[in-house]
């Protein structure tokens, strides 16, 4: 067995997410001291980040499917007893922009429709969350309004709802990692997408923030289930426990 392969799942996920985002950050310095377009760091960063966790995966589980954004989409994926579904780069245009940070890279296991391990790694600021150990989620800030992440360009129709109904300050930030963790490090409180993903954008994230006790679901509160036929999933919410039922109520008011 490969030193990979003795990792347990939670640690691998920790272990591949990591690497890639390495990966990722030395790789989007050389091409742009090189003078490549923000195109071609984007692609280059894209193919390289998923060939690195295709690889690794075969090498560590190579009795498991794999479901990335960037790759086939394996025959067999809905009847496999494990799916990792990644996302090798997330928040693509935000990496293309030489010294943002708020970009990332999703690695999670899903087994009957629920992600059960997962890490998110945030490479341009060195930290990667996983679900075990868990992060702890801090205590809110006494008297800060509620604070809710969204889109950077296109705040979703559910951000703005709730942003109204609970007071909320609404914060743009770049891709769906670098908000769930927000929430996650207690920076925000809440995140509400409604404008469209898949489950790769997502199933890390919701892995992190589930182990970190946040409230996750879909915009009608019900559950995320994921490894289905068609990965489109177009929405979810993840938030503080508290804010989870005044969220809801203010979106199907």
């Amino acid at each position: 067995m490969s030193s990979l392969g003795a990792l347990d799942d939670h640690a691998l996920a920790a272990r591949l997410a990591t690497e890639a985002g390495e990966l990722l950050v030395g790789l989007r310095d050389e091409l742009f001291d090189a003078g490549a377009r923000p195109w071609q760091v984007m692609d280059q960063g894209d193919a390289r980040a998923h060939e690195l966790l295709a690889a690794r995966l075969h090498e560590a589980r190579p009795d498991d499917a794999v479901l990335s954004e960037e790759g086939r989409d394996p025959k067999g994926r809905v009847n496999a007893e494990r799916v990792w579904i990644v996302d090798p780069l997330d928040g693509t245009n935000e990496y293309g922009e030489r010294g943002r940070r708020d970009w990332a890279v999703h690695v999670a296991l899903v087994r009957e429709g629920v992600p059960v391990a997962g890490a998110v790694a945030l490479p341009a600021i060195g930290r990667t969350f996983c679900t075990r150990p868990a992060p702890t989620l801090p205590a809110r800030v006494a008297g800060r309004r509620p604070r809710i992440v969204t889109s950077r360009t296109r705040p979703p129709y559910a951000t703005l709802v709730i942003a109204d109904a609970l007071g909320a300050d609404v914060a743009p930030l770049g891709s769906a990692g670098a908000k769930a963790m927000a929430v996650v490090t207690g920076d925000a409180d809440l995140y509400a997408h409604s404008g469209g993903q898949y489950e790769w954008d997502s199933a890390a994230p919701v892995a992190v923030a589930a182990a970190a006790g946040l409230h996750v679901s879909r915009l009608d509160g019900s559950p995320l289930v994921y490894n289905r036929p068609d990965p489109w999933l177009p929405d979810l919410l993840i938030c503080r426990p508290e804010l989870a039922g005044p969220a809801l109520d203010a979106l199907w008011r």
